[in-house]
């Protein structure tokens, strides 16, 4: 049965934006490890797009904090190459770089060091006086979770963090996941972090939530009568949402062979698209009634205790992995996971929530797929005609592609009775005649607008690490939960098919 597509033309709607977002007021943002491969593939391109489309506020300044640069030149030039290599619109604009590297400064040192911070605060005093950031500073992490601690401490030695308050200039911590290893470290890691900043200066960052179609997902279901009365138990099957990768390690294997598929995708990522698919209407579009809805969402998903992993999770490892630089030529740690998630609501009682995520497998592919209920009869009287009968499909690709595409069954032409799967499709690059941003465009934008809507809160990365903690002491202390071997290429191991179809179902193909 073939599948055929039709586009979707869009209609923009007149009249005054329905969330009226803040203007960014001037500051100064400091990256910690400026020089390391993050802030060369995503940061700076994304304040050069940021530039390049006139959002950045016009008295913006960046400090870039790091080691192996030797001066201020080396290092605009630096990523001057990596901007023109990694950006998402090429070729390079000279001129908007020539603009946004007049804002470029950098400090050399160890964040161990006092010495740094001295000269840090050196440089944003300059700034203020000379270049108009009014001391407004946002701190970014792109280091080690390690290094939070020491960088915290750090700053708040030199005087650069000032206590929150809405009347005078604001300082903001931006902090890359993963935020703690397990539930304790995290419950630390939040108290630690509560002694040098409050919650409302401290942002959090999940770069999936910086994604439009992640952002959509709100909209799509609470702007449109059609999908809002049918998001739910009585008309969804099933919900999978799938974080699917072609590369492997690409010299992160020291990071990710302590980290792993759960912690590094399904912790954080996976968890918080489901709170997005799952969550009650909030009470209004500001940051904490959003957030109120997803901890709701996260305290209601039934724990999978120790004894009920190997029922629900499946991991596995991808041949030669271990052959990978700086992996354990022994290690246990798994690149794929697919877990089976049960909300106990009375919205989603029922519902499967699968969801998967691995390293190495077939395509790059990130989506949310809502399986609707199958017909409960068949309706041409021959049962030939109703196992041909699909379920309704509505999936919103995160990556790549971003977009929103719904599947349903249609009468081909013609005399005899033949049923097809019609798909409608909808991108958002063609549909705007624009590509999307990248996330940590919308991130860097909120937090110099102080939205903290987009970023995780304290209780909901607790309660996110109380799931999957017990799932990681079970690998850790049971020797009988096999990790299964797959092969690059595929799409994981074949024992995680039997989590969908213990229920009838199966997962949708990638690529």
């Amino acid at each position: 049965m073939g599948i055929s597509t039709t586009r979707i033309e869009t209609e923009t709607v007149p009249g005054e934006a329905i969330v009226q977002e803040r203007s960014a007021k001037p500051c100064a943002l400091v990256i910690f490890g400026a020089t390391g491969d993050l802030a060369k593939r995503k940061l700076i391109p994304a304040l050069y797009n940021l530039m390049k489309e006139g959002h950045l506020p016009e008295h913006f300044e960046l400090v870039g904090i790091g080691r192996s640069s030797p001066d201020e030149a080396a290092f605009r030039q630096m990523h001057h190459e990596a901007t023109a290599k990694f950006s998402r619109t090429k070729p390079l604009d000279e001129e908007v770089w020539k603009k946004l590297e007049s804002k470029i400064h950098y400090v050399q040192g160890d964040h161990e060091s006092p010495e740094t911070f001295t000269a840090l605060n050196a440089k944003l005093d300059e700034l203020d006086r000379d270049r108009g950031t009014q001391k407004n500073r946002i701190f970014f992490f792109s280091t080690l979770p390690s290094a939070f601690p020491v960088i915290l401490s750090g700053l708040k030695n030199a005087g650069l963090l000032h206590p929150a308050d809405p009347r005078g200039p604001f300082s903001r911590v931006m902090i890359e996941k993963p935020f703690g290893r397990d539930l304790t470290s995290a419950r630390e890691l939040n108290k630690m972090a509560a002694g040098f900043v409050s919650e409302d200066q401290l942002y959090r960052i999940d770069h999936y939530l910086g994604k439009e179609t992640v952002q959509n997902i709100l909209v799509l279901r609470f702007g449109n009568s059609l999908f809002e009365p049918l998001w739910n138990r009585n008309y969804v099957d099933h919900v999978q949402i799938t974080a699917s990768e072609e590369l492997g390690m690409e010299g992160r294997g020291r990071f990710y062979d302590e980290t792993g598929a759960l912690r590094d995708i399904v912790q954080n990522h996976l968890l918080e698209v489901l709170t997005l698919a799952a969550m009650e209407p909030p009470v209004s579009f500001k940051a904490d009634e959003i957030r109120n809805e997803k901890s709701q969402v996260l305290r209601s998903i039934r724990p999978i205790y120790p004894h009920e992993v190997a029922e629900n999770v499946v991991r596995g490892q991808y041949r030669g992995y271990r052959d990978e630089p700086h992996v354990a030529k022994d290690s246990k740690t798994a690149t794929y996971v697919a877990c089976r998630f049960m909300i106990d609501n009375w919205r989603w009682h029922g519902v499967p929530f699968y969801l998967r995520a691995g390293k190495r497998l077939k395509k790059r592919l990130t989506e949310v797929a809502i399986h609707f209920r199958a017909v409960p009869l068949c309706l041409f009287g021959r049962d030939e005609v109703c196992q041909r009968l699909e379920q309704n499909v509505l999936v919103l690709r995160i990556q790549p592609d971003e977009g929103i595409e719904f599947s349903f069954m249609c009468k081909q032409p013609g005399d005899d009775l033949y049923v097809s799967n019609v798909k409608m499709d909808f991108s958002y690059a063609r549909a705007f005649a624009r590509p999307a941003p990248e996330a940590y465009e919308r991130l860097f934008l909120d937090t110099m607008r102080g939205d903290q809507t987009l970023f995780a809160r304290h209780d909901g990365v607790e309660e996110a690490w109380a799931l999957c903690t017990p799932i990681l002491e079970a690998w850790e202390k049971d020797g009988d939960i096999p990790l299964y071997q797959y092969e690059p290429g595929t799409e994981g191991p074949e024992q995680a098919d039997d989590l969908p179809r213990a229920t009838r179902n199966r997962w949708r193909p990638i690529g």
